[in-house]
């Protein structure tokens, strides 16, 4: 799920104030500490070969987030397959993996725990 930030519905919009609220925007119950993370990815990565080992080949950690920079294509263990751009506030559900198209810059909210589970795998992965 994504969408342009220009597109996110206008809850107060002033001069000099716009305040945006995407509802609905993924469930966060039965997850503990949630994580802050930056991304910095170069176009062509794929983190698909760094998943494989985990549940489903994919990332089981769902994530929240803001595309600040580039543009990402997304692939879903349903088959479901979408491209989040420059400006586009998304939720990305357990279930993904991510590939690189144009260099990208994202700031991802994650539960810690399951987060820190992938990146942990896909260190030991990177490192053979």
């Amino acid at each position: 799920m994504h969408i342009d930030k220009d597109r996110i519905p206008a809850r107060i919009d002033v001069p000099g104030a716009v305040a945006r609220q995407a509802v609905e925007f993924g469930d966060a119950r039965g997850f503990g500490k949630m994580g802050g993370e930056y991304f910095t990815l170069a176009a062509g990565t794929d983190i698909a070969p760094l998943l494989l080992g985990l549940e489903d080949d994919a990332c089981q950690a769902p994530h929240w987030g803001y595309m600040l920079a580039g543009e990402v294509v997304v692939s879903y263990t349903d088959g479901t397959v979408e491209t989040c751009r420059e400006k586009d506030l998304f939720y990305w559900p357990p279930g993904h993996s991510v590939r690189v198209v144009n260099d990208a810059e994202i700031v991802l909210f994650s539960p810690q725990a399951e987060h820190s589970h992938v990146m942990e795998h896909m260190s030991r992965m990177m490192s053979g």
